[in-house]
């Protein structure tokens, strides 16, 4: 099984801010001039460029050094079933070409992630080929046999 540059927690942190930018949507209510109770809050939802969640989504994924960056797209790639996790490699180092295209890789890297829709969904999916469980509070990855998960379950309820 390959291993991560980067942490669970940082790509579930990466998982939540992206679920929350991309429910924005394009101007459903271009002539709103009243207040949000008026018209059921509905202008929260717009993109219109400022939104705070992906700036700090951005923010949080340019200070990921080289590595971190390279195993966000390969875990994206991943889970948009481009590979398997025997093919991580490979992804990896098609990662690594793609990187070498840009100017700035940092930042084109970022702007690449975040225009990739449901960049959330995509890293949980590419998390859960790994068999790691983004959603737990302490998050583990679970390497134990199917039989050693249900003796544990077993213990836990006595």
């Amino acid at each position: 099984m390959p291993e991560l540059a980067i942490s669970a927690e940082k790509v579930a942190f990466i998982i939540e801010k992206a679920r929350e930018f991309d429910v924005k949507e394009a101007a459903s209510d271009p002539d709103s001039g009243s207040n949000p109770s008026d018209d059921d809050a509905v202008d929260v939802l717009e993109d219109d460029g400022s939104d705070p969640v992906g700036q700090e989504l951005g923010s949080f994924m340019i200070a990921l050094n080289e590595d971190e960056q390279i195993d966000l797209v390969t875990l994206t790639w991943l889970g948009r079933g481009d590979g398997t996790i025997d093919d991580w490699d490979d992804l990896r180092a098609r990662a690594v070409e793609a990187r070498t295209e840009y100017r700035s890789p940092r930042r084109e890297t970022v702007h690449y992630l975040l225009g990739e829709p449901m960049l959330g969904d995509l890293l949980a999916d590419g998390l859960d080929e790994f068999g790691i469980d983004w959603t737990d509070e302490h998050l583990t990855a679970d390497s134990s046999d199917p039989s050693e998960r249900d003796e544990d379950e077993a213990t836990k309820r006595r």
